[in-house]
């Protein structure tokens, strides 16, 4: 009986110690998909693009269609390599970081200056055969499935590089964790989104009472500025967490000035308000890393267009 006992209590050690794990697990999890939440926001932003312009039956199957491309970048590929790195080469998470901090930097000044200076793209337009409605949906599909592989990779890498030093089988399956959470979000988030006009539609025609049918012609009258209020929101987290990651890749690297500075002029900001100060110091130092961001994606687009654009174009045709 005693050796029953002590087998009893054996067991609900190894359940309290399992049960520790998995919360542990969870809140990793949680903490590092909030610090990939600007990668987040601008995959949700721009992802909805790619289903636009094709027949309303035809949304949903697009985006669930690189929803599965999304899992399959995630968890065939950039799991493993994010395992590999954390074993045989830990050292290179911090410059990998700032290199896909750079890499949003330029992208959202890229969207910045276009912005400012808006010219047509007719190279952009002759790729996409629009005669052929199946063959343009197979081009945006995996244009979209392409753009998802870095913006997952940014995701993965910094929800690695956010973990704290565990078991190999924890950072496995919190970076899974981390891949199914943020997937089901971005496009069950975008799901939504690009259906919002055909339900408002819906219920602007059918709806039995006057303030349903008004909501629902409100809905539709409000996607065109969503989608632009996102697309503005998807480019300020692109130059908030580049420039951050440059900031702290910086630091990491000896150069530890602008983040003292950031954080004391935060600080400084902050004491300044009677309320609301971890607020008022988390927006002024993602202004200023995002003010980093677009100096840093500015210098980088002439390199960009001039110097890596043709090699890359070179070394396609080779």
């Amino acid at each position: 009986m005693s050796g029953l006992l002590a087998l009893l209590d054996d067991v609900a050690a190894i359940a309290k110690v399992a049960a520790a794990s998995v919360d542990d697990i969870v809140g990793a999890a949680a903490k590092a998909g909030a610090k990939a939440a600007g990668v987040v926001i601008d995959d949700t932003a721009v992802t909805p693009t790619y289903a636009t312009g094709f027949a309303a039956e035809r949304e949903l199957p697009i985006i669930w269609r690189i929803a599965k491309g999304s899992l399959k970048n995630k968890l065939l590929i950039l799991l493993p390599i994010a395992l590999l790195l954390s074993v045989f080469l830990p050292a290179a998470i911090v410059p990998l970081l700032t290199l896909g901090g750079a890499y949003l930097c330029f992208e959202g000044a890229e969207k910045v200056f276009h912005a400012l200076a808006p010219h047509a793209d007719d190279a952009v337009d002759a790729d996409f055969d629009i005669g052929d409605a199946a063959h343009l949906e197979e081009q945006k599909v995996a244009g979209a499935i392409k753009t998802d592989f870095i913006l997952s990779a940014e995701i993965m890498t910094i929800a690695l590089g956010s973990l704290p030093d565990s078991a190999l089988w924890i950072e496995a399956i919190t970076l899974a964790i981390v891949a199914v959470m943020i997937t089901v979000l971005v496009y069950g988030s975008v799901a939504v989104i690009v259906k919002m006009d055909d339900i408002g539609l819906y219920l602007a025609r059918t709806a039995a009472w006057g303030w349903t049918r008004a909501l629902g012609r409100g809905m539709v009258l409000a996607m065109p500025p969503l989608l632009a209020f996102l697309a503005s929101v998807g480019t300020a987290a692109m130059l908030w967490v580049g420039g951050s990651m440059l900031v702290h890749g910086a630091e990491v690297f000896g150069l530890s000035a602008p983040a003292h500075v950031f954080e004391y002029w935060a600080e400084l900001a902050a004491h300044s308000v009677p309320a609301g100060q971890g607020a008022v110091a988390w927006a002024v130092k993602a202004a200023l890393d995002g003010v980093v961001g677009l100096i840093a994606g500015l210098a980088l687009i002439p390199v960009a267009t001039r110097v890596i654009a043709p090699l890359f174009a070179r070394f396609g045709k080779t």
